[in-house]
């Protein structure tokens, strides 16, 4: 139970709830607990009138009769307050579901990118789905079954034992050797269900990743060797599977021997002191339905130690995430402006997940509402020094200021609101057009929407599609082209209105033509707004203030494009390489 304290939080939230559910499962098990009293009592009664002669059938009648109706009554109430008790506890399980699931996603996206290189997606999406089904499970039914088996033991073992203990005690006798074997059974079911869910999130991952690649996977015409693998996957989980049922399969037989057991010794030893005169025949009839009340309790015992410890387990899982905390944390709720000139200095940063020293004694400073360009081969560092800015990363060593203020120090939220991000993928959510344009705002304005689309090329593209703006771009936007999502991400960031530009080479995807006129567009929108342009080509930066030209991490080259040209260096040759090639 260790682990499932963590829900404790939870069970004293909706407090109300559980104890109305507990006040309604005593009651339901009390107007259960009456009808073998009333069976008693009309099999004495009915013995008593045999010993006289003069009493007629309808006499017998009228005492079955009235505990006969006695009992459906009593049956009927109990089944009223086992609604109630499902009404409560089970709705309350369902509540706290909903609940836990939120909690685990704002954790999600609290967390840091570096976490997410390190975790699969199919594991992640396994523990807020098929975990917290089993946790709410422990929550639910198996609380709810519990507080039941408790006080149904409660009452009936005092009811039993009130009437005679020598037989209380031959009829419980089997209890313990159940109790027993369900420690040992419980323990091996709790070690093999965590090995079914480590397996059914390799499962999830596989499906995962070969559903998003499928492209790549038709291409090569790889189909029958993912296949094989999903197979060898699912084979793997099917056998850790049949582990678990293996052990699951021993409860039900053991239990009903169990039960059968006690049944017989009732009647054997309830004989026995029905004979001395200790107790009626009624009391046999008695304690055998009272051992059949305890049937389903102790039949449930095994399946609720099953459900407890498959929750167990994998809320053991889900603490391993909750108890991670994000490495980018937030150190100010203030209100302070996102403005001023941007400044690094001397600034080394080195990836936590590869050990790969992106950028060595960074410095520069760019100007507020000017444009910074940064020029490079890939992996010299360019995105690295976007991801610092919007504090996807922290730096290694050095310091970052946005105007006089350190950007660790600043309101994290505030900063990235002020930022428009535009990645080189163009990353697009399954969605219409115009939801993926409009994602970075509250608000949705469909001529804003036009205006944005058209500054970023893209509104003759998109009126050909057949439901123009309400066309859904499918999963990561697959029904698109490279520049077409490279373009309505352009669009997404205008839309949102920052006061910080970020295009990591962006129009990678995009013709030469149609660059220029985005160029064109974006030199108008971004406009006394600080814009920092990441390109392996020259001719979308070679209008930008200033020019970091990078290398294995470092500046090797700073200027304007002119000046840099007349370095002879490193740009200069990579710009005549371009400028033959476009000839």
């Amino acid at each position: 139970m260790r682990h499932l304290s963590y829900l404790n939080k939870y069970l004293w939230k909706y407090r109300v709830r559980l104890t109305l559910g507990f006040i309604f499962v005593f009651i339901s098990n009390v107007f259960a607990l009456y009808p073998a009293e009333f069976v008693r009592k009309s099999f004495d009664k009915v013995k008593a009138l045999l010993t006289h002669a003069d009493i007629h059938s309808n006499d017998y009648s009228s005492v079955l009769l009235y505990y006969g109706g006695l009992i459906i009554l009593f049956a009927v109430l109990k089944g009223v307050f086992m609604f109630f008790m499902r009404q409560t506890i089970i709705v309350m399980s369902r509540k706290i579901e909903y609940d836990f699931k939120n909690e685990i996603y704002q954790h999600y996206q609290d967390l840091s990118l570096a976490f997410y290189k390190k975790h699969d997606t199919g594991d992640m999406m396994n523990r807020i789905t098929e975990d917290v089904s089993r946790v709410r499970m422990y929550l639910g039914p198996a609380l709810m079954y519990t507080i039941n088996i408790v006080t149904l033991f409660c009452l009936v073992i005092s009811t039993m034992f009130s009437i005679s203990p020598t037989l209380s005690v031959y009829v419980l006798l089997p209890l313990p050797i159940l109790a027993i074997s369900v420690y040992y059974v419980s323990n091996t079911m709790n070690k093999r269900s965590e090995q079914v869910q480590q397996q059914l999130s390799v499962l999830t991952t596989f499906s995962q990743e070969a559903f998003s690649g499928i492209t790549i996977l038709k291409s090569f015409r790889n189909e029958g060797n993912s296949a094989n693998k999903f197979n060898a996957h699912c084979k793997d989980y099917t056998a850790k599977n049949l582990r678990l049922v293996k052990v699951d399969a021993l409860f039900f037989p053991l239990i009903i021997f169990m039960i059968g057991l006690s049944t017989i010794l009732t009647i054997y030893f309830g004989g026995q002191q029905a004979i001395a005169g200790n107790i009626t025949t009624g009391n046999i009839a008695e304690f055998i339905i009272y051992v059949n009340m305890l049937s389903w309790p102790v039949a449930s015992v095994g399946w609720v130690t099953s459900l407890i410890q498959r929750a167990a387990a994998s809320q053991q899982r889900i603490n391993e995430f909750l108890n991670t905390n994000s490495e980018i944390v937030n150190h100010s709720n203030a209100k302070t402006p996102i403005e001023g000139d941007i400044e690094f200095n001397n600034v080394n940063f080195t990836y936590p997940d590869t050990g790969i020293k992106a950028l060595k004694n960074i410095n520069f400073n760019i100007k507020e509402g000017s444009t910074l360009g940064i020029f490079g081969k890939t992996g010299c560092g360019k995105s690295t020094i976007a991801n610092l800015i919007c504090r996807i990363y922290d730096v290694e060593s050095g310091a970052i200021y946005l105007g006089e203020h350190q950007l660790e120090k600043l309101n994290l939220q505030l900063l990235r609101k002020e930022i428009g991000y535009v990645p080189q993928d163009g990353y697009l959510f399954s969605g219409t057009v115009e939801e993926n344009i409009s994602f970075g705002s509250d608000q949705k304005s469909r001529v804003k929407i036009e205006q944005v689309a058209a500054k970023a090329e893209i509104t003759t593209d998109i009126m050909k599609f057949a439901n123009q703006y309400k066309t859904i771009v499918g999963e990561r936007g697959v029904q698109l082209s490279g520049g077409q999502r490279q373009r309505i991400a352009i669009a997404r960031a205008i839309y949102k209105s920052p006061s910080i530009f970020i295009f990591d080479d962006c129009l990678s995807a995009v013709d030469s033509n149609k660059e220029q006129k985005i160029l064109a567009n974006l030199q108008k929108e971004t406009q006394k707004r600080t814009t920092i342009i990441i390109s392996h080509r020259i001719s979308a930066i070679q209008n930008a203030d200033l020019i970091l030209v990078l290398e294995d991490g470092e500046i090797i080259e700073k200027g304007k494009h002119q000046e840099l040209l007349e370095s002879k260096g490193f740009y200069y040759r990579i710009f005549e390489k371009q400028n033959k090639k476009r000839t």
